[in-house]
C-alpha cells in the first residue's frame, strides 16, 4: 500500500490536480489498484454542473493515467524527484458507463499491456463499488526532464 506521501514522491501532481489518494495494491510490471475519494469540495464542481455536480470524464481519464504513472514509476524504480514524468499521449477504446458524483469512491485499476522503449500501454478501469463507470486503453510516455 502507498499513502499520499509516497504517491507524491512518485507523481509530480499536486492540489487541485492530484487524483490518486491511495494505492491499495501493486505488482511492479503488471498492475496497480488505488482510489480517489470524490468530495464536493473539489473546485470543478462549482461549474460542472451547478446543482447537479458530476465528475468530468476527462478527470476520470486523468485519474486512470495518474494511477498508471504510479505503476510506471514503481516498475522502473524511479521517482518524479529523479527528473522523470509520465505524460498521457493517447487513449483508445474509452467508454463511460455511469456518472461519478460527490461522495463516491472512484476505484482505479491499471494493467501494463506493453512497453516499447519509453512508451507504455495500459488497460484501465474505474469503478464505483462493483459498477464499472469508465474504461480505457492509455498510452503514456516516459520523459526525462
Amino acid at each position: 500500500m502507498l499513502d499520499i506521501k509516497e504517491i507524491q514522491r512518485l507523481l509530480p501532481h499536486r492540489y487541485p490536480f492530484s487524483l490518486v489518494d491511495r494505492v491499495t495494491a501493486i505488482e511492479a510490471g503488471n498492475w496497480v489498484e488505488g482510489y480517489k475519494n470524490v468530495s464536493i469540495n473539489e473546485p470543478f464542481f462549482n461549474g460542472h454542473f451547478p446543482g447537479e455536480p458530476i465528475l468530468p470524464g476527462v478527470l476520470i481519464i486523468e485519474a486512470m493515467a495518474q494511477i498508471s504513472g504510479v505503476l510506471g514509476f514503481v516498475t522502473e524504480q524511479r521517482y518524479a524527484e529523479d527528473g522523470y514524468m509520465y505524460l498521457l499521449c493517447g487513449n483508445e477504446k474509452t467508454r463511460f458507463k455511469r456518472q461519478v458524483v460527490p461522495g463516491d469512491r472512484l476505484d482505479l485499476r491499471s494493467e501494463l499491456l506493453t512497453q516499447k522503449r519509453n512508451i507504455l500501454k495500459f488497460s484501465c478501469q474505474a469503478r464505483v463499488g462493483d459498477t464499472l463507470v469508465a474504461s480505457s486503453e492509455l498510452l503514456v510516455a516516459e520523459q526525462k526532464l
